[in-house]
């Protein structure tokens, strides 16, 4: 039977982010990843997660996954429930948590897939669950978001794909829209104007509330199309034919990374 976890109270204990192991959050294209692992399920103060959380071997790392759609890839962008998701695997002692998410791109240079590891981020979503502070709280943290990515993380993906010879760009400013519709091609021409490179639908509030509770959380986004009316195919077309290559490059990358991490002290010490 899988292990019941409890929690209680309006918000979680924040802990050093040293503090803690490992998890992949993912999207699209890697719900087979778990294989068919029962999983742990996780009560927490904001529901049910998406899923049992799984763990994974990694060279020897055991790393909690945890499809952030839902083990039939049935719950839309707007409907995650990112509190539950996050908490859950902060009841797991998780302290570092690496993001896999499918992405457009909208600026020229990066083609669909390709990796990118980006810095900054804009939030379009709406009529989310943004914030573990949804009541009066005496731990009321007004977090500081200048940097909505963990930079050392972030340098960790970086040598990883460097280290697998896997090609994957640094920085990009990565635009959150509501979905689960895509975009006008007059939206993506607003968003370039915005300042966005990349656009996705799951980045918040997940690094928003990773924040909140002092996990360290880094994107590793998966570039599957060209945004609309960038690309000479059609969208789905577009991500049918990218979505492969793109996955398998990032599991490369993943690999590595831990396998980095089993010959050094990766969790030990800050890595904001």
């Amino acid at each position: 039977m899988p292990d019941r976890d409890g929690h209680s109270g309006s918000a979680l204990p924040m802990s050093d982010p040293a503090d803690g192991g490992f998890a992949i959050v993912a999207g699209s294209g890697f719900r087979d990843l778990a294989g068919g692992s029962p999983g742990r399920d996780v009560i927490t103060a904001y529901g049910a997660p998406s899923a049992p959380v799984r763990d994974l071997d990694f060279g020897g790392n055991c790393v909690r996954f945890l499809p952030r759609h839902g083990d039939r890839h049935d719950i839309p962008p707007h409907r995650i429930n990112y509190r539950a998701n996050l908490a859950a695997l902060k009841i797991l002692k998780v302290g570092h948590v690496v993001a896999l998410n499918t992405v457009g791109v909208i600026t020229p240079g990066p083609v669909p897939g390709e990796l990118v590891v980006p810095h900054q981020l804009i939030d379009y979503t709406y009529g989310r669950d943004h914030s573990i502070y949804d009541t009066r709280s005496a731990t009321l943290d007004h977090i500081d978001f200048t940097e909505p990515f963990s930079e050392k993380l972030r340098r960790r993906l970086l040598n990883a794909a460097r280290s697998a010879d896997v090609p994957c760009h640094d920085r990009g400013v990565y635009a959150v829209t509501q979905g689960p519709r895509l975009e006008t091609a007059a939206e993506i021409d607003r968003l370039e104007r915005d300042g966005a490179d990349l656009i996705g639908m799951t980045a918040m509030p997940e690094a928003g509330i990773a924040r909140e509770m002092r996990m360290n959380y880094a994107c590793l986004s998966l570039i599957v199309n060209f945004a609309a009316g960038r690309g000479e195919k059609a969208i789905h077309e577009d991500i049918e034919a990218s979505l492969l290559e793109a996955r398998t490059r990032s599991l490369r990358l993943i690999q590595q990374f831990f396998a980095q991490a089993s010959r050094g002290p990766i969790a030990r010490g800050p890595i904001e």
